[in-house]
């Protein structure tokens, strides 16, 4: 079993995406930086280090603050997105703000309360299997409670089961984990009792182990370890990490390696020149061959198909709407047109 096509076309629009927003901001002048005095007087202690590897320190500071965005980025936007495509999942609040937000039994909070003393005292070892037990027991007599209100990056729900991920930084900070681990088996005892038939998993997921020797490669136990206090209160069986984070979205193998193969192709240093020519809709025209090579380069199969049928497709706009339509460009300040997309669908 391999990803579809399609999959492929929606993760590579949303490398487009992503590429197209960091291009436009690059810092490609530094003498138009923000004032940063604090930063360039105590990076300036540092100069005969960086000296022969950035050409200047206001540069430096430049692109400190360009990667800083582009971690936030990738963080809040693309493997948020990548993920809910490949699961056909979403993001979900259950909070006050949002009039969502979950009630548990007094009996599950006083349960939660217990296990977390526990575990911050040593006295249990994290198990998934145990925590679910005790916060899953149904009260002899009902006493309704607000639950802490949670986020789920990734929702999804089928005849089975319901599944929550948070998608977290690979460097965590230090002494989350205790109040991550409370709120989590709060949201569980609340998607229980809101879904008493079906199975609630809830994962803290890593997109890449930064310890590991290859970009999919993972040790769950030594990337644990490595934070403290992370194995004090979680189950390897709450985490996923790396390929398996991935894998398991997709129920693919190799998932991880498909992304990465997106990303190495489309990121090239013409991006912006190869975007520029895709978005110009003459060159369909006057350039046909080129546009369709780099078409499937890029995944866009939605639009090689397009123009690899151009006759038959042409041959429905019926309308000068649907002619508009055709017409325009496959992008908007780094969007792929997807609402295009489906009205052109139905014409073949």
């Amino acid at each position: 079993m391999a990803l579809s096509n399609l999959t492929k076309q929606q993760i590579a629009t949303q490398v487009i995406r992503t590429l197209y927003s960091q291009f436009e901001k690059f810092p490609e002048d530094v003498s138009s930086n923000r004032n940063a005095p604090f930063h360039e007087a105590f990076v300036n202690a540092f100069s005969d280090k960086l000296d022969g590897k950035v050409s200047s320190i206001p540069t430096l500071i430049s692109l400190s603050s360009w990667l800083h965005g582009l971690n936030t980025s990738l963080g809040q936007s693309f493997f948020e997105n990548t993920a809910q495509i490949l699961c056909g999942g979403e993001k979900k609040e259950f909070t006050t703000g949002k009039r969502n937000n979950l009630h548990i039994e007094q009996s599950q909070k006083d349960a939660i309360s217990q296990i977390i003393t526990d575990l911050s005292n040593g006295n249990q070892n994290p198990s998934l299997l145990r925590e679910n037990y005790l916060i899953f027991q149904k009260p002899i007599i009902s006493n309704l409670v607000e639950g802490t209100d949670f986020t789920a990056d990734v929702f999804f729900e089928n005849n089975i089961e319901i599944v929550c991920i948070e998608i977290k930084t690979v460097k965590p900070n230090k002494g989350v984990f205790k109040v991550e681990k409370q709120k989590i088996l709060e949201a569980k005892a609340a998607l229980k009792l809101k879904y008493p038939s079906k199975a609630i998993k809830y994962f803290l997921a890593f997109p890449f182990d930064p310890l590991s020797d290859t970009p999919c490669g993972y040790d769950k136990k030594r990337f644990m370890e490595y934070s403290v206090g992370f194995t004090k209160y979680f189950d390897e069986a709450e985490i996923l990490l790396s390929g398996e984070f991935w894998d398991f979205l997709s129920g693919v193998t190799g998932t991880m390696e498909v992304i990465l193969e997106i990303i190495n192709t489309i990121a090239s240093p013409n991006f912006m020149k190869e975007y520029d020519f895709l978005s110009e809709p003459q060159n369909r025209v006057t350039q046909r061959q080129n546009y369709l090579i780099l078409l499937e380069k890029w995944y866009l199969f939605e639009e090689y198909n397009f123009l690899s049928q151009e006759g038959q497709l042409k041959a429905k706009l019926t309308n000068k709407k649907l002619q508009n339509l055709y017409n325009q460009a496959c992008f908007k300040d780094g969007e792929y047109k997807w609402q295009r997309v489906q009205s052109l669908l139905t014409l073949l």
